[in-house]
């Protein structure tokens, strides 16, 4: 397989049975890696960059005092996880561990803002337009500097009163301990879409979904 090939998820399950720092999460390879002092978290930070110069890579880094959070998918290819992200991925994780770093997993979470509409194609050019978003997928718009949540439009002939909800990805190794902190502070869970995504809905009917990697393709 080459550098360039993009896996399925049977191969991106493999690769991640030996990469336990990493998760599968909205396309991309993720990792939270909390190192032993902020100083520490820049060496690493220039350690991936290093990794990434060398392959010709361009994974999105976050900084946050002592911790990175690391997405990896080849832009290349579509935004997909390629055989190159994995061997970077391995890289980083040998880097990490000598750094002192650990892998904080249930520090991983996404949100991507989803509305409810009967014809997305009405509408998504007006939100394209004040957020500067491009398209994606068919119906989804992504901020292109990759700092602000993905805006996806939920295509359905029976809109919720309230349109908007938020779509809050976890890794899989977290969602029950994230789901049981949800309905302990009032929530409503419909897990009949479980273990791919649990709708909870707060005391004035305000919606989101805890969302997993499980059920999703590459």
């Amino acid at each position: 397989m080459g550098a360039q090939d993009t896996l399925t998820r049977p191969d991106i399950d493999e690769a991640l049975a030996e990469l336990p720092d990493w998760r599968f999460r909205m396309g991309g390879l993720s990792a939270a890696l909390k190192c032993p002092t902020s100083a520490g978290a820049l060496d690493l930070f220039a350690a991936i960059g290093a990794l990434a110069q060398a392959a010709n890579h361009h994974p999105d880094v976050d900084w946050r005092y002592d911790t990175l959070f690391v997405v990896l998918s080849s832009h290349d290819a579509g935004n997909k996880v390629s055989a190159r992200d994995v061997s970077l991925a391995r890289g980083i994780s040998a880097s990490a561990a000598k750094a002192g770093a650990v892998s904080r997993p249930e520090l991983l979470r996404a949100v991507e803002i989803a509305m409810d509409t009967a014809d997305y194609t009405a509408v998504a050019p007006v939100w394209a337009a004040a957020l500067g978003f491009k398209a994606a997928e068919p119906d989804e718009l992504r901020d292109p500097a990759g700092r602000l949540p993905t805006l996806w439009f939920q295509q359905t002939q029976t809109p919720n009163a309230n349109r908007f909800h938020f779509d809050i990805h976890v890794p899989a190794s977290e969602a029950q301990r994230v789901l049981a902190e949800v309905e302990a502070a009032g929530a409503v869970l419909d897990r009949s879409n479980a273990p791919q995504f649990v709708v909870a809905t707060d005391a004035q009917g305000n919606r989101l979904c805890i969302c997993t990697e499980e059920g999703r393709n590459a």
